[in-house]
C-alpha cells in the first residue's frame, strides 16, 4: 500500500481529487492539519466526497501526530520544486509515503531538513519559467509511478 500524505492543504478541490485518486488505487490518504477548509466542505464534495466512504483517511492533529501514528509510513518521499533528483529516479516500495506540501507555500525548510536530501524528488517540467504543477496532478503523477514500480496491475 502506497500512503499519499498532504501537509496542510489549502484547497478543498484538490484534496478531494487526491481523496478519489486514493480511493481508485487503494493508497491511504493522510491529512495534517490545519486544513485550509472543512472536510464537509461543499467543494470537497463535488471533488470525491461520494468516493470518501471507500478511502482510508487518516487526520492527524499536526506533524508530530502523523509521525507517532502507527498508521504511518516508515519510507518518507519529499515532492518539491527544491530539488533536482528527479522523481524517476526514485525507486519506490511498498509501504513509501509521498508528502507534499500545501499550495500556497509548499513544504517548510523543517521538513525539507527532516526527510533529508535523499528523500527529495521533483518532478521536472519544460517551461522553467513556470513554478509547479498542480497539487493533485502531482499526487497523480507520483502515485501511478510508484504503483508502477510496485506492479500495479493494469
Amino acid at each position: 500500500m502506497l500512503h499519499i500524505v498532504l501537509f496542510q492543504p489549502e484547497i478543498a478541490p484538490n484534496t478531494g481529487n487526491i481523496g478519489r485518486l486514493c480511493a481508485l488505487t487503494r493508497s491511504r490518504l493522510h491529512l495534517i492539519h490545519p486544513l485550509g477548509f472543512a472536510i464537509t466542505d461543499r467543494n470537497l464534495k463535488r471533488a470525491g466526497m461520494d468516493y470518501w466512504k471507500s478511502l482510508d483517511v487518516h487526520e492527524h492533529a499536526d506533524w508530530a501526530a502523523f509521525r507517532a501514528s502507527p498508521a504511518a509510513p516508515k519510507r518518507l518521499w519529499l515532492f518539491t520544486t527544491k530539488t533536482t533528483q528527479s522523481f524517476w529516479s526514485g525507486r519506490f516500495a511498498d509501504g513509501d509515503g509521498l508528502v507534499f506540501g500545501n499550495e500556497g507555500s509548499g513544504a517548510p525548510a523543517w521538513l525539507h531538513a527532516e526527510i533529508g536530501e535523499k528523500q527529495r524528488l521533483t518532478i521536472p517540467h519544460a517551461n522553467t519559467e513556470l513554478r509547479s504543477l498542480n497539487l493533485s496532478t502531482a499526487a497523480g503523477i507520483a502515485c501511478y509511478e510508484a504503483l508502477r514500480q510496485l506492479g500495479m496491475p493494469a
